[in-house]
């Protein structure tokens, strides 16, 4: 047998939503940048075993192990695709809240057809990959390639990777676990900022200029998921009363929220600080980029 191959899934962070209309089918075009942070879940296959998924981790209990988890969902999706693949044993390591806005099951699914691809020859640019992705989730495709990118359509119209500065930030999950199809639901068209972000505008920044950039941009579902969850205004307010925070924004569809900072140094006496007074939280300081 193999030895078994690891990948890391890190969480997913939207720095920027935006909501640019409701499509026929019922879908939502998007345009979002995208960073990832330096932690998250971590996924092992044991290549040739039989088929099944173990859960360990802190947050293991939060998820169902059968057939609606995403990581099979990415397995199915890509032996469709690529008949005939060795499959094998998955475990799952789960530290990322679930149903947070921070992408943990699509980080999840993303992995596992790294693990397929590597541990079947295939190459990490075969568009099979890519659209196993697509078929599985829409935040799947951005995670396949786990850096910072502008996202559009419905998630499938991705950018090259961007080379930004390095941010730090605190992020908080309240407790709150929000469906995503719930909150775009409740999600109505409003005034938007001024210009959509495009690669250009994201060149050669340095991390003030990039600060002051996303500062000024927003999260259209902010709104619609405060409505069905006001605990995350409550987080909005207390990572924006931290000393040192530029700017808090809530990221995806949320209840996750972050907060950007200096120095990594400030955002973890941030962090420090938010879990003494609301140990109830989630709270994880990290890099982004």
């Amino acid at each position: 047998m193999p030895d078994p191959l690891v990948e890391e899934a890190p969480a997913k962070v939207n720095l920027t939503l935006r909501v640019l209309g409701r499509r026929a089918d019922g879908y939502h075009d998007l345009e979002s940048l995208v960073t990832f942070a330096d932690f998250g879940d971590r996924l092992t296959l044991s290549p040739g075993a039989p088929l099944r998924l173990t859960l360990g981790g802190p947050r293991a209990a939060q998820l169902g192990g059968g057939a609606d988890n995403l990581v099979f969902k990415a397995v199915q999706a890509l032996n469709a695709r690529a008949p005939g693949l060795v499959l094998g044993a998955f475990h799952l390591d789960k530290h990322l809240p679930v149903a947070a806005g921070i992408g943990g099951g699509s980080a999840d699914a993303a992995a596992a057809l790294r693990l397929l691809a590597r541990s079947n020859g295939i190459a990490p640019d075969d568009p099979r990959l890519h659209d196993a992705a697509c078929a599985t989730g829409a935040d799947v495709p951005v995670c396949l390639d786990p850096r910072t990118r502008l996202m559009r359509g419905i998630g499938e119209k991705l950018s090259p990777a961007l080379a930004l500065p390095r941010l730090h930030a605190v992020l908080v999950n309240p407790g709150v676990a929000l469906a995503t199809r719930a909150v775009f639901a409740g999600w109505t068209p409003g005034q938007k900022p001024a210009g959509l972000l495009d690669v250009a505008s994201l060149a050669n920044l340095d991390g003030e200029r990039l600060s002051r950039l996303l500062a000024a941009q927003s999260n259209d579902l902010e709104p619609a998921a405060i409505e069905l969850a006001p605990a995350i205004a409550d987080a909005l307010t207390a990572l924006r009363a931290l000393s040192g925070c530029r700017f808090a924004r809530m990221s995806g569809s949320g209840a996750t929220c972050f907060g950007i900072f200096d120095a990594a140094g400030a955002a973890h006496n941030a962090a420090a600080a938010l879990s003494g007074k609301f140990p109830q939280w989630w709270v994880r300081a990290c890099a982004l980029g």
